[in-house]
């Protein structure tokens, strides 16, 4: 965490000396805060709000950028100029949205906890890089039409050892980190995931000292299964400082070449493994902004350029507890 700070710090100092808008996100109808909306720049690109709906934004790191596309889950998206950037962006709730009914409830009767276990594997090279652009969404079935009501997630993270050579060692000292996560739950909708079953902000933050998994309670937020099964999604928010607190960092690289600059998205820590050991396709991913935002199943023959696919890694294998009710 040292390093990480002495980064944010320097980042700070930059931004002290060159001038910089910070904006915050507000929520029309409430005029409170909207925390981790994504800040979207077009291009698949983008940075996140913080958990007070302020985000960052500077010309001298985003030289190229004339426009934000300002979004969030029960909201609707809106476009604003880069060029004398207001301190407040104000963002218009979706019709129906929040007063649509979420698929939850409150069960007082008895029942049995059941486990999903995720799939762990600390190999490197079977792992999915996490980029601010990238979301991705497992699917679970319902393979019975008996209550379920979703107890917490588990997420599988692999850690890397300081010293590459001693990488094999289970007792070797691993790679600091402090990232957080956003977690969404969808309907399942013809076989891709559909619309939110919550519009909760569900986040976390992930450590090295979490080990090799992460286990998400969200038992208060009373999901019940649906019928024919729903999407968990994960998508990487950013570093943090000690105290979780999102970090402004720059979410790309810019490499110049022959033809121009090229933007190379930053890859987060943790790794996420992933999985030969699942029969069928349950995972979807997609590029924020990029093919309208739209759900893409992590196949072969999908268009999507990725050493795990050569090997047949087609899932990441997220975990789960639930409670399964009897009848009454």
């Amino acid at each position: 965490m040292h390093q990480l700070n002495k980064h944010f710090t320097a980042l700070l100092l930059c931004i002290a000396t060159i001038g910089f808008s910070q904006t915050k996100v507000i929520s029309s109808e409430t005029d409170y805060p909207v925390s981790y909306a994504t800040i979207s720049f077009g291009d698949g690109q983008g940075i996140f709000a913080d958990d007070e709906g302020y985000f960052f934004f500077t010309k001298k790191l985003y030289p190229d950028v004339d426009s934000l596309y300002i979004s969030a889950l029960g909201f609707k998206e809106k476009a604003v100029a880069t060029k004398n950037l207001s301190k407040s962006i104000f963002l218009d709730t979706k019709t129906n949205t929040l007063d649509e009914v979420v698929i939850s409830t409150t069960v007082n009767r008895k029942f049995k906890t059941e486990t999903i276990k995720p799939y762990v594997d600390d190999d490197y090279y079977k792992c999915w890089l996490p980029t601010i652009e990238s979301e991705i969404a497992v699917f679970f079935p319902n393979e019975d039409d008996l209550l379920k009501k979703i107890s917490s997630i588990i997420f599988p993270i692999t850690l890397e050892s300081r010293d590459w050579k001693k990488r094999k060692r289970s007792n070797a000292d691993k790679r600091t980190f402090s990232t957080l996560f956003k977690v969404k739950f969808y309907k399942n909708n013809n076989g891709s995931p559909g619309e939110p079953l919550t519009y909760a902000n569900i986040v976390f933050r992930a450590t090295e000292k979490n080990g090799d998994e992460f286990n998400l309670d969200v038992s208060e937020h009373d999901i019940i299964i649906p019928d024919n099964g729903f999407y968990v999604s994960l998508q990487v928010l950013g570093y943090t400082d000690d105290n979780g607190k999102l970090l402004p960092n720059k979410k790309y690289k810019e490499i110049k070449t022959k033809t121009g600059t090229v933007k190379i998205p930053t890859n987060f820590r943790p790794l996420l493994p992933f999985t030969d050991e699942i029969d069928d396709y349950r995972t979807f991913i997609k590029r924020v902004f990029i093919n309208d935002n739209g759900w893409v199943q992590f196949k072969k023959g999908n268009g999507i350029e990725s050493s795990l696919l050569r090997t047949d890694l087609n899932n990441y294998g997220v975990g789960m507890t639930f409670k399964v009710y009897k009848d009454e």
